[in-house]
């Protein structure tokens, strides 16, 4: 176990130094505006994206922490560090290091709760209502339910006005080209735009978390 530590610590420092090299640069474990959600994503390297993608998710949360004094936008999973076309597994995609997934804002007793998410990792606490799902018929799906993880996940409620402000600085950023959110929760939101999309029966829900990829995205499919 000792020898795995040491040899993956010096692979990760490795990476961290020749990623940007070619071409990737990874989210901040820590940051003012930005950071990752969790540690987790940066010890496995999923934090990797292309400048442009970084450039746009820094852009979209500086322009939220603005409007919202305090606010700091967590980032999920990115890509990893090098060769394009390998899996980013659960995704379908997230395969070259232009796609991003950044988390809902949430709020408890007390307001808004900065950093906090309603899971360990950012994925899978489901917003939308099982009677406003598109897809309840639709099979074969990786629509998970998770129905064990919903009860869990509580505490904390979906914080409508930050979410709706960073979906909508991401829409109005021209170097993005497709954000994935639930219908349902667009609708409710007041969001309308031809670059939001439905991500199809297919993939995973995404009323957890916002998928945005840059416009010169070669695989289109999502999450």
């Amino acid at each position: 176990m000792l020898a795995f530590l040491l040899i993956y610590v010096g692979v990760w420092g490795a990476v961290q130094v020749t990623a940007p090299l070619l071409g990737r640069l990874p989210l901040p474990c820590r940051g003012e505006v930005l950071r990752e959600q969790s540690v987790i994503y940066y010890a496995l390297m999923r934090n990797f994206v292309v400048p442009e993608v970084k450039a746009v998710a820094e852009a979209a949360a500086e322009r939220l922490a603005e409007q919202f004094t305090g606010t700091v936008t967590l980032a999920l999973d990115g890509g990893f560090p090098f060769v394009a076309g390998f899996p980013l597994l659960p995704h379908l995609s997230h395969d070259e290091g232009e796609k991003l997934d950044l988390a809902f804002f949430y709020s408890g007793r007390a307001g808004y709760a900065p950093g906090q998410t309603r899971s360990p990792l950012g994925h899978f606490a489901f917003a939308a209502q099982e009677a406003e799902q598109p897809c309840l018929d639709f099979l074969p799906t990786l629509r998970w339910r998770l129905e064990w993880l919903q009860g869990w996940a509580g505490g904390l409620t979906l914080e409508r006005e930050r979410t709706a402000g960073l979906v909508q600085n991401l829409l109005n950023d021209p170097r993005v080209g497709k954000v994935f959110l639930e219908p349902p929760l667009a609708t409710n939101m007041g969001l309308i735009d031809p670059k939001l999309r439905f991500q199809g029966c297919r993939a995973a829900r995404h009323d957890d978390h916002i998928h945005v990829q840059h416009k010169r995205a070669k695989l289109a499919c999502p999450d």
